[in-house]
């Protein structure tokens, strides 16, 4: 009876250890981690974000010894390395858009880091808001027009890449000159000059860390400033993104003038060997499926060399 009993003990004894090592080599397959908890718990590890000892926008020191203003900075660091699915975007897109913003900024004596502004303006992608605004800059109609851009129902130039980015830098060298600095004239560009020149007025302050604005503007700068940390150091805040997942460039180009109207835009993108959905590709500011064009302005399209 004892050699039955203490068979049957040893095979139990086999049996769960089988089960242990099946889920442990399991497991190690799999790149698992066990985590301990109460039963439900979701096996995951979140981390708080270090907050830089200094940052600057355009040169422009923030005041980190200041407890709101590491509070509201480390708000817009934890948002943004968390919300996984837009920055992994930013940093993709960037390499696509960013050599072009870079140069024109450069030939404009613009600071670098205003294009940060863009990624927190549309995501780097010609967005629409709720507001009307469009193109990588977000402008409204009055704004892009009142800066050389040309907006009709056929031709948007607040979604032509060169031409906005021109139009921004004018904006932005007009705010900045205004208002004394970068991080006001940044937002300014947010929330309007109007608005915030009567905030500095009725707060007495000259410094937008002493201002009390609306919530969106309240983040805004803080905002492209965490965009900036993240994108300049991606792999510090757990992004890895490989060179070869990046967007390049878009292929290579010439442009061909049009002054008068175009009939039809698919007909036309043929006779150069693109379809239409290219020509919008490489034209996205082409509103329309013609160009009337009364004006006879002149407009240059692109076309992908073959």
């Amino acid at each position: 009876m004892r050699k039955v009993f203490f068979s049957v003990s040893l095979l139990a004894l086999f049996f769960l250890l089988f089960v242990l090592f099946s889920s442990y080599t399991d497991g190690d397959k799999k790149g698992s981690i066990s985590v301990s908890g109460e039963e439900g718990d979701l096996p995951q590890i979140i981390q708080a974000v270090d907050i830089p000892l200094s940052v600057d926008f355009c040169g422009e020191a923030f005041p980190m010894e200041h407890f709101d203003v590491k509070e509201r900075l480390d708000k817009e660091l934890i948002a943004n390395s968390y919300r996984h699915s837009g920055t992994i975007l930013y940093l993709k897109r960037a390499s696509r858009f960013f050599p072009t913003m870079e140069r024109i900024l450069a030939e404009n004596g613009m600071p670098d880091d205003l294009k940060y502004l863009a990624v927190a303006e549309s995501g780097l992608e010609n967005a629409t808001s709720p507001a009307g605004a469009k193109g990588y800059w977000q402008f409204m109609k009055g704004t892009g027009r009142s800066y050389g851009l040309v907006i009709n129902s056929e031709v948007d130039e607040r979604m032509h890449l060169e031409k906005s980015t021109r139009a921004a830098c004018k904006y932005l060298t007009k705010l900045k000159n205004q208002f004394g600095s970068w991080t006001l004239a940044a937002a300014a560009y947010n929330m309007g000059e109007t608005g915030l020149k009567k905030n500095l007025e009725s707060q007495k302050s000259k410094s937008l860390f002493h201002l009390n604005l609306n919530s969106e503007t309240m983040r805004y700068v803080f905002r492209i400033v965490a965009i900036k940390e993240i994108m300049k150091n991606p792999r510090k805040f757990g992004f890895y993104i490989n060179d070869f997942e990046k967007y390049g460039p878009l292929p290579e180009t010439y442009d061909i003038e049009v002054k008068g109207g175009v009939t039809n835009w698919a007909t036309w993108a043929s006779k150069y060997g693109m379809t239409y959905r290219e020509l919008k590709i490489h034209n996205p500011w082409l509103k329309d499926s013609k160009l009337i064009n009364k004006e006879r302005k002149t407009y240059y399209v692109k076309v992908p060399r073959k």
